[in-house]
């Protein structure tokens, strides 16, 4: 598919964006998934940060709730119908410094269970009137609030950020494509409305 789909942030605030086409492409590395257009977004502080800076971040593990946008909302980027609602996987630990280094020696593990394996806690949405579909991946367990077959609207809550699945810290992983399977679909490029960029963070304009 050539056009690229145009959609809405699916969030307010401040994030910071990371592993997206705008560094390369595929911006995760790879094709597989769908997720070479992806884009991750990562909620931050006021001042800019994920997280407050701690000496004890190099050694040991922290959990979700430290860090600020844990529980952030997520809305729906497009108007559609809700294909896959998945809301029951565990948010663990975040890993930075060098529980990070342990952590990627499991994603061989993570990478065999598959797409679930990956996404964690998710909403797929099928984008009306269009054979399109985005995905909003690792979602906060619980949060989740919407239904395979629930016509959503643009901007409406569907779940909130976590750190389920493939993730280090909380924060959202976006991507679009081309089929309702991640593991046979195609990903699609896409472009986002209705925030500004301001040093080098995107803030959301509601």
């Amino acid at each position: 598919m050539s056009t690229a789909l145009e959609i809405h942030y699916p969030f307010t605030g401040r994030w910071l964006v990371q592993n997206s086409p705008a560094n390369r492409v595929p911006s995760h590395g790879t094709e597989l998934f769908a997720t070479a257009h992806a884009i991750d977004f990562v909620p931050v502080d006021e001042q800019g940060r994920t997280a407050s800076v701690r000496l004890r971040s190099l050694v040991r593990t922290e959990p979700p709730e430290s860090f600020p946008g844990f529980g952030a909302p997520i809305l729906a980027p497009v108007a559609g119908t809700v294909v896959s609602a998945h809301d029951s996987v565990p948010d663990h630990h975040a890993h930075r410094g060098l529980p990070s280094l342990s952590y990627a020696l499991t994603q061989r593990r993570r990478l065999a269970d598959g797409w679930a394996g990956l996404a964690g806690n998710h909403v797929i949405i099928r984008v009306s009137e269009r054979g399109t579909f985005v995905a909003l991946c690792h979602l906060q367990r619980g949060s989740v609030r919407v239904s395979v077959g629930e016509i959503v609207r643009t901007g409406q809550p569907v779940g909130a950020c976590g750190n389920s699945g493939n993730s280090t810290e909380p924060h959202l992983h976006l991507q679009a494509q081309d089929a309702p399977d991640p593991a046979a679909a195609a990903a699609v490029p896409f472009t986002l409305q209705g925030s500004v960029p301001r040093n080098g963070q995107i803030v959301h304009v509601p």
